[in-house]
């Protein structure tokens, strides 16, 4: 185990990150806050399920008389489900076709390491960087120029600059220094955030932080944390690779007893836009249409933006061989959603999306299958939907799709309502959430 390393700033005037790791809390709720939580609390992400409730349920696989198991999460996102799994001594691989949240998750996987080291180069970091202050050029990039001042970009920027010539970019260290900026960059902007990460530039905030103050507080409260596992002894067992969970590049067939995950819903949420800010910042992107070739076209299907770029045709999709134990009443909704779809004055895709989906994650189910013991157990977090006001039947027409990949049985915890609140909505159809287990 490493020694503790000695907890003080970067800058001698700010106070260090007030600790929030001294207890962890037991709560059986699913959707709890991550964001309080050691490690998990370095990049904010939109989760499905809670870290606690992942450990609860590998602890309560384990006293079951599973002394040793492997855990997988089929869409890893940031690494909530494998963050988890460490803390509790179980060993847990992760999927994620994301390149971006691949390597957020990775670099959060990596926080094994000497933090003497990582105080260093972090020190080194923000004193160059405060030397090499230039006006920044990036302001003619529409998003960054509506979501920063000036003054708070150079000085993102210098740490960048600073980052990028100054630091070998294979080790650990250098990848959670990656991760410290990544994470200060919302907080450094003037723009609103959406409830799911969606940026809003129309929307100031009153609260911004000075990005040279706001990396030092991060790594404060990274380095605090990476104390934090290293006395509890959280195990090194858990992995990401970053491949699809539709045809994962993964050969240990018949080698997982537990899946959990939170796959996405088939509620329009589009997971590429979720981190534009983020990767605009580092120039992955440069506007919002280079997110399809960038990010989304290896994602499952969720969106209407999905299946309008990629022209999609619902005739051919409904002839998935996949979706014959749901073909029928998938048909009905998806014929449906194509007639009201020309009554809106959108027009979106959500027939071809909705199709789209059960296919995507029907191929999941057949890809899980091989991988799965005889006795594991899958549990998908899930909401159901009902685009243009067509109800889309998520949790049964899922249960279907894994009995014909060879699981033996499934049912259906309802966790909690959905859009029971109606003021302002476009449609009122109740909705749930909840977890869909399955019996391998």
């Amino acid at each position: 185990m490493l020694q503790h390393y000695k907890q003080q700033t970067l800058f001698p005037e700010l106070k260090a990150s007030k600790s929030l790791v001294t207890k962890r809390h037991s709560r059986s709720g699913t959707f709890t806050d991550n964001m309080k939580l050691p490690i998990h609390r370095w990049f904010r992400y939109s989760a499905g399920f809670s870290a606690e409730w992942v450990e609860q349920e590998i602890l309560r696989y384990i006293d079951n008389g599973n002394v040793k198991i492997n855990v997988l999460d089929p869409f890893a996102g940031s690494g909530t489900a494998l963050l988890a799994a460490a803390f509790v001594q179980a060993s847990a691989v992760g999927f994620e076709p994301h390149p971006f949240m691949f390597r957020v998750a990775k670099a959060k996987l990596g926080w094994n390491l000497d933090v003497s080291i990582l105080w260093d180069l972090s020190a080194k970091l923000v004193k160059n960087a405060s030397k090499n202050l230039e006006t920044t050029h990036r302001l003619d990039i529409p998003l960054l120029g509506k979501c920063f001042t000036n003054d708070s970009l150079s000085k993102l920027d210098a740490l960048k600059n600073e980052f990028l010539s100054g630091i070998d970019n294979n080790s650990k260290e250098s990848e959670i220094v990656w991760l410290c900026i990544t994470s200060i960059i919302r907080a450094c902007s003037t723009a609103g955030t959406a409830q799911w990460q969606y940026v809003l530039p129309n929307k100031k905030k009153s609260k911004v932080l000075d990005p040279f103050e706001a990396f030092s507080l991060k790594m404060n409260q990274i380095i605090e944390d990476i104390n934090f596992a290293h006395q509890v002894a959280w195990s090194c067992n858990s992995e990401v690779i970053n491949t699809d969970a539709r045809g994962p590049e993964f050969d240990r067939s018949d080698s997982i007893d537990l899946v959990i995950t939170s796959p996405p819903y088939p509620n329009n949420y589009d997971y590429a836009d979720a981190t534009r800010l983020e990767m605009t910042f580092w120039g992955d992107v440069r506007s919002w249409s280079d997110l399809h070739s960038t990010v989304r076209q290896y994602l499952l299907r969720s969106c209407f933006q999905h299946s309008a770029k990629d022209k999609l045709q619902l005739d051919d999709l409904l002839e998935a061989k996949v979706l014959a134990p749901i073909k029928k009443e998938l048909s009905n909704a998806c014929r449906a959603l194509e007639e009201v779809r020309l009554t809106k004055e959108g027009k979106k895709t959500y027939h071809t999306m909705a199709a789209a989906y059960f296919i995507d994650l029907g191929d999941v189910f057949h890809a899980l299958r091989p991988l799965c013991k005889d006795g594991s157990r899958v549990c998908f977090v899930i909401g159901d939907s009902a685009p243009y006001g067509i109800y889309l039947a998520v949790e049964k027409w899922l249960g279907e799709l894994a009995l014909s990949a060879g699981f033996k049985s499934y049912s259906f915890e309802k966790l909690r309502d959905r859009n029971i609140k109606w003021k302002n909505r476009k449609h009122r159809i109740p909705l749930h959430e909840g977890r869909l287990w399955i019996e391998g």
